[in-house]
């Protein structure tokens, strides 16, 4: 069994953590310099972390998400936001290509009006879903780089989005996508796996087939 194969089946959702254990800022910072090489839409990385470690604000988070223990024992919770705007920076992302000689002139000023115009033209809702999608995305590979680095997590959509934001302080143009509790599992209660699908349950080629249960 490969390590990518056994990390990804150790990877479980912690729902109790061991209370007292610290997460360090340097930690964090480890885990985000894999978490930066996650895919994104045109490399627009929308993407943004704010990780909670200050016991007033984990407190105030922890009744945001209706008080679930995961969150007042995880050692730091982790709010995962997608940036609405994040094609508005596109002239910045690509400009080292520029400069690299990978794209010239006509090729990036080309390639940033196709990028603006297509999520101009999508609106409000195509921004929003694409915020959430990249960020989720990214979300994924935080999750895996923290086991591999000793830490589990906990994936959380259960919270008030516009009170999360508020404690946050995050600008109306980022939303939330989803919250990660991440620590040390406590397994003295830990579950067995739940049920996962056969491969042929939800697997179709070339045209969608309904699973036969």
């Amino acid at each position: 069994m490969s390590e990518f194969t056994t990390l990804v089946k150790n990877r479980r959702s912690a729902n109790k953590f061991l209370t007292d254990v610290t997460i360090t800022p340097a930690e964090i910072d480890e885990i985000m310099s894999l978490v930066k090489f996650a895919p994104s839409a045109f490399n627009l990385q929308h993407a943004h972390y704010v990780v909670v470690t200050d016991p007033e604000a984990k407190e105030r988070v922890y009744e945001a998400a209706y008080r679930q223990y995961k969150v007042k024992t995880a050692s730091a919770v982790v709010l995962v936001f997608g940036d609405k705007e994040a094609y508005q920076s596109v002239e910045r992302i690509n400009e080292g290509l520029l400069h690299l000689g990978i794209m010239d002139q006509r090729e990036y000023e080309h390639n940033n009006a196709q990028v603006k115009a297509m999520y101009e033209s999508g609106g409000e809702q195509f921004k929003r879903d694409e915020a959430i999608r990249n960020a989720n995305l990214s979300a994924m590979l935080f999750m895996l780089a923290a086991k591999d680095k000793g830490w589990d997590t906990c994936p959380m959509i259960g919270f008030d989005p516009a009170a999360v934001q508020e404690i946050a302080k995050v600008p109306d143009s980022f939303v939330p996508a989803l919250m990660i509790t991440i620590g040390k599992e406590d397994t003295s209660s830990q579950r067995v796996r739940g049920y996962r699908k056969p491969v042929g349950e939800f697997v179709s080629y070339n045209t969608f087939q309904a699973s036969k249960s």
